[in-house]
């Protein structure tokens, strides 16, 4: 069977294997504090012009997420996010179990605007609240792409940054596949560009070619995202130059982008063949999921030969099915699930 659920199936890119290889028997300092954590930090604020700047490292996005909203929120504030955001969808609760509350609101293919943030913002924070009762917005929570594989114009973001500075709030973005996004064919969004409207974003590696791992890049000084709350929270891993070493691998000669342009290309050769074929395409995503309406005996039929995951019913008799590709997907895999088709 061919497997197209997500972008996490393989193991690493072959330059950090390797790497990991030949550096596998050094005695290498733990918990983040080892040259190669240095060198790809230094690398990644250097590709996002951002050298004042933090970075942390850590394992996987949610624990990511969790860590970076509870360094910010108070007891009483909770993150806005999309309601389609994978914070109020697929996180088990981790953010609530931080004691934060997350703050759904209406989105269009998993994307919010700035004039719905606005409104919401404004009928939230209103006296007639009375915001000594209720959970107080202090975060913007987006992802890019987004759960949809839609992506945030560099205009979207300014306008949300604006917002966020009306009211006072920090923006948060989950990139944990922001190598799609950034070699997306339509994109105008760069890593410098994130550095300056961000407070802080996550560079995603574990579905961008690396075994694990996420790189925090903090650019608000008021966050005090501490060593001893990543060790609270169980997340400051001991051999933390795993993590070192595969960013830096993934941050020398642009590779990130590049092994990530392969998962763009082999989706939008995927989403031709599925246009072709006359099957209805759900929206329309630029990025490495891509979605699909099937009748559900066509769904039920296909799933004996390949891997896929339903997102939604249409109605009665069909829905919507994703289909991921990777930095990993070969021409012959997606050969073979267009035949299959």
């Amino acid at each position: 069977m061919i497997k197209f659920n997500s972008d996490y199936m393989e193991g690493a890119h072959p330059r950090i294997l390797q790497r990991l290889a030949e550096i596998n028997f050094d005695k290498i300092s733990g918990y983040g504090l080892d040259c190669y954590c240095d060198m790809a930090r230094e690398k990644i604020l250097g590709a996002c012009e951002a050298p004042d700047a933090r970075v942390n490292f850590l394992v996987g996005g949610t624990q990511t997420n969790a860590i970076v909203i509870d360094s910010i929120l108070r007891h009483n504030e909770g993150v806005v996010s999309p309601a389609t955001g994978h914070i109020c969808t697929h996180e088990a609760g981790a953010i609530e179990a931080c004691g934060h509350k997350v703050l759904p609101m209406a989105c269009k293919e998993g994307k919010i605007s700035a004039q719905a943030l606005d409104r919401y913002l404004n009928e939230v924070t209103s006296e007639e609240c009375g915001m000594e009762h209720v959970v107080e917005p202090r975060m913007v929570y987006i992802s890019n792409p987004t759960e949809y594989g839609t992506i945030y114009k560099y205009s979207e973001l300014c306008e949300i940054r604006e917002v966020c500075n009306k009211y006072e709030l920090m923006l948060y973005v989950d990139g944990a596949r922001l190598g799609y996004a950034l070699a997306a064919p339509d994109n105008d969004v760069t890593l410098p560009d994130l550095a300056r409207l961000c407070d802080v974003f996550y560079i995603g590696g574990t579905k961008v070619g690396a075994l694990f791992g996420e790189a925090v890049v903090i650019l608000n000084k008021d966050i005090k995202m501490s060593r001893g709350l990543i060790k609270n929270r169980g997340a400051l891993l001991a051999k933390g130059w795993l993590l070192g070493v595969q960013f830096d691998t993934l941050f020398t000669d642009n590779l990130y982008v590049e092994i990530a342009k392969n998962g763009v290309d082999q989706a939008m050769r995927l989403r031709k063949a599925i246009e072709e074929k006359g099957y209805p395409i759900y929206l329309e995503s630029t990025t490495n999921q891509q979605f699909v309406v099937l009748e559900d005996s066509k769904a039920a039929e296909l799933a004996k030969c390949v891997g896929f995951n339903i997102i939604e019913k249409t109605d009665a008799n069909h829905s919507v099915v994703r289909f991921v590709t990777s930095w990993a997907t070969t021409d012959e895999q997606v050969d073979a699930l267009i035949s299959c088709l």
